[in-house]
């Protein structure tokens, strides 16, 4: 297993777990981005978050932008998850976890990837597991 890579295995693709997530999840929000997160009853198996990530058609019609802004969300997150896994430990439960897109403009990667940093580490500190 790579150390940067974002393999299959990560991504969330679940409708009734996204759909969970809506429902039930907890949330906060890091300029422009939103992370919902999700305690998962299952095991981590592998890794111990699925992701995904959406930008609103609304604010983004063209998928170019929207594409674009999702590939640097994945990007960021590709880069700054391992902070993350080595500080859950193996009692924790799996997350299911959806970064939304909240800003009206479309962010430089610098922006992106330092709210993701911060968005990490602000989850790490909420769930108690640092």
């Amino acid at each position: 297993m790579g150390v940067y890579t974002f393999h299959k295995e990560e991504r969330l693709k679940s409708e009734k777990t996204i759909g969970q997530l809506f429902k039930t999840g907890a949330s906060f929000g890091q300029y422009p981005l939103r992370l919902v997160f999700l305690a998962e009853e299952k095991g981590q198996g592998v890794y111990p978050v699925k992701i995904t990530f959406s930008v609103p058609k609304k604010k983004f019609p063209k998928a170019v932008q929207r594409n674009r802004l999702k590939r640097l969300m994945r990007e960021a997150w590709r880069l700054n998850k391992n902070r993350l896994y080595r500080e859950m430990k193996e009692h924790t439960p799996g997350y299911a976890f959806m970064v939304l897109y909240t800003g009206s403009e479309a962010a430089s990667f610098a922006v992106i990837e330092k709210n993701m940093r911060n968005m990490i580490r602000r989850f790490l500190i909420q769930e108690k597991i640092v």
